[in-house]
């Protein structure tokens, strides 16, 4: 990958990861969650499977994982990391819309509220959707079978937490979350 398109990528997920950092400090005090160990095997080791698929090429020798299904070419590597700049952007709108109300697991804060504007008036879960576009791209840009792998766990991982989200906010909202939900989709406008 030339190295403007290889930094290009890494300063997504820098600012990405660095939005989040800061913001997190922020976030109001937990009413309820899930158990830890759900959250590991659920959630955050699925996520590191698919960050380390994502990783150097020669991490996987030269097997199946690293045959191509995309070429390596300009048009290829500008798709992708635009796929990640408008995932970046779509995440952090996302996350700066719940404000204080976000968490990284599955949770119901202190005076939580139901946020239904912004990206959040057509998907309901838009920060998903920001980050499967980033880890699109990024597998996009390393064009080998590993990357589609990867987008998949990540795809898993998601549709289980969001769905564990949905059952929390349903029960804690009550008929207003049913309302949003029905009015909404989960993560593609007017699709999914």
């Amino acid at each position: 990958m030339p190295l403007a398109f290889d930094l290009g990528l890494k300063l997504c997920w820098l600012v990405l990861l660095a939005y989040w950092g800061v913001s997190a400090l922020q976030a109001k005090p937990v009413t309820r969650t899930e158990s830890r160990w759900k959250q590991l095997l659920v959630y955050w080791l699925p996520l590191l499977v698919a960050v380390l698929l994502l990783g150097p090429g020669p991490w996987f020798g030269h097997g199946w994982l690293r045959e191509q299904f995309v070429p390596h070419s300009l048009p290829v590597y500008t798709i992708g990391l635009l796929l990640c700049i408008c995932g970046v952007v779509l995440a952090i709108w996302a996350r700066w819309r719940l404000g204080r109300n976000w968490s990284g697991n599955v949770q119901i804060k202190q005076a939580h509220e139901l946020i239904t504007s912004g990206p959040y008036a057509r998907v309901r879960h838009p920060i998903y959707s920001g980050l499967l576009l980033m880890f699109s791209g990024n597998a996009l840009m390393v064009g080998d079978w590993r990357g589609v792998i990867a987008v998949l766990i990540v795809l898993a991982s998601f549709w289980a937490k969001l769905r564990q989200e949905e059952r929390f906010l349903a029960a804690h909202f009550g008929p207003a979350y049913v309302d949003y939900a029905a009015r909404t989709r989960m993560l593609i406008p007017g699709l999914l």
